[in-house]
């Protein structure tokens, strides 16, 4: 049974459509990865899960549960967790504060979950009491992933995690996405950086016009010459 399964979703901002009946389904093993060009409605898709966008029809579940349109209120205490592209952390909070505010809906100690995220990330402890807005990219990009890890999810959504960041960070970042995954988080990221994200993605996905052109491993797509040709520059 999958993690998360869409099954021919139409969602968009009012209007025509963005996604057109697209079918998606990630375990609790997998990374997925969604590439395609601009507009094709890879963000989209994270939003429509998330609860951040009406879905006008076809279904959403999560553990088999129909979640479509449930708010993001609703689906984080099930074990959904989202980390948005842009504006991704409280630039004012020191970094502790950030994680802090990740585990809003926590009522046990979550000392242990933190302690794991600095692990994961070491440059944020020795910057723990510094405001976030005074940290790189890609140190902000692990504060972000580290505060949607302190709610423990299931699956965890991510937009576009190596914007903007220099290739060791992206090559940083990429390496804690496998480690995350490893420990028992399920992943389905949308990613610009489509040929490095593929070499670790057990699920791809192509998304063009707002309809799935070609789902398979991130092998697969890789070695496929029409995928390379048409999306991933050749």
């Amino acid at each position: 049974m999958a993690l998360v399964a869409l099954e021919n979703v139409e969602a968009g901002y009012g209007g025509a459509p963005i996604l057109k009946g697209i079918n998606m389904e990630i375990d609790a093993s997998d990374i997925g990865v969604i590439v395609g060009p601009n507009g094709a409605g890879k963000s989209t898709a994270l939003k429509s899960i998330f609860g951040l966008l009406k879905v006008s029809s076809g279904t959403i579940k999560f553990d088999d549960e129909d979640v479509t349109n449930s708010l993001p209120d609703r689906l984080v205490p099930k074990g959904l967790s989202f980390v948005p592209q842009e504006h991704n952390v409280f630039t004012t909070m020191s970094v502790n504060e950030n994680l802090e505010m990740g585990a809003f809906i926590r009522r046990d100690d979550f000392s242990d979950t933190m302690d794991s995220v600095y692990e994961m990330f070491p440059p944020l402890k020795e910057k723990r009491n510094q405001p976030a807005g005074e940290l790189s990219g890609g140190q902000r990009q692990m504060v972000a992933m580290g505060r949607a890890l302190m709610s423990k999810p299931r699956l965890l959504l991510l937009d576009e995690p190596s914007a903007g960041l220099s290739p060791r960070y992206m090559l940083e970042i990429f390496e804690q996405i496998v480690k995350i995954n490893a420990s028992g988080v399920g992943i389905l990221m949308v990613e610009q950086n489509a040929r490095q994200a593929l070499e670790f993605a057990s699920k791809g996905f192509v998304l063009a016009n707002g309809q799935n052109r070609f789902t398979g491993t991130g092998k697969e797509l890789l070695n496929d010459p029409e995928v390379a040709k048409s999306f991933l520059g050749g």
